[in-house]
């Protein structure tokens, strides 16, 4: 079995003035520590490099140093894959949520879309909005 995990996750366990800091970072310390296969996608790792660099969103935001950084210590765990749209990309969006999604759902479309791609069955995110795909189960580490 194989997982992903949200930026909501990722933002939270970079984010100690966040409450939900301490759990956020405890369960992605335990998932990076492995076996479990997670697979990190490109569109979620871009959106985490996004938002904890930007002082518009976080109150004291990682410097791009620091957060590449975060990035790059999981992806050299030998468990984790980093993977983005391959050809079976388009047709699974649009067989999905694609063609209905609109605004803040066309990345969670995205990313359920690049799950089925690759087989990912679970995802662990605080976005109960996930649970509108087929085949997807939501996991939130943190209730």
């Amino acid at each position: 079995m194989s997982v992903t995990v949200d930026v909501n996750l990722l933002v939270y366990a970079s984010n100690d003035d966040d409450e939900a800091h301490p759990a956020a970072l405890s369960f992605l310390e335990r998932l990076a520590a492995g076996p479990e296969l997670v697979y990190l996608f490109w569109p979620v790792l871009m959106s985490y490099l996004r938002i904890v660099t930007s002082q518009a969103i976080l109150p004291r935001p990682l410097t791009p140093v620091a957060a590449v950084e975060n990035v790059t210590r999981l992806l050299e765990r030998a468990h984790v894959r980093a993977r983005g749209e391959g050809e079976r990309f388009w047709s699974l969006y649009r067989a999905g949520d694609g063609q209905a999604a609109r605004a803040n759902a066309v990345p969670d479309a995205h990313l359920a879309a690049l799950m089925h791609e690759y087989g990912v069955t679970t995802i662990y995110t605080r976005d109960r909005g996930f649970r509108r795909f087929d085949g997807i189960t939501v996991r939130d580490p943190l209730d």
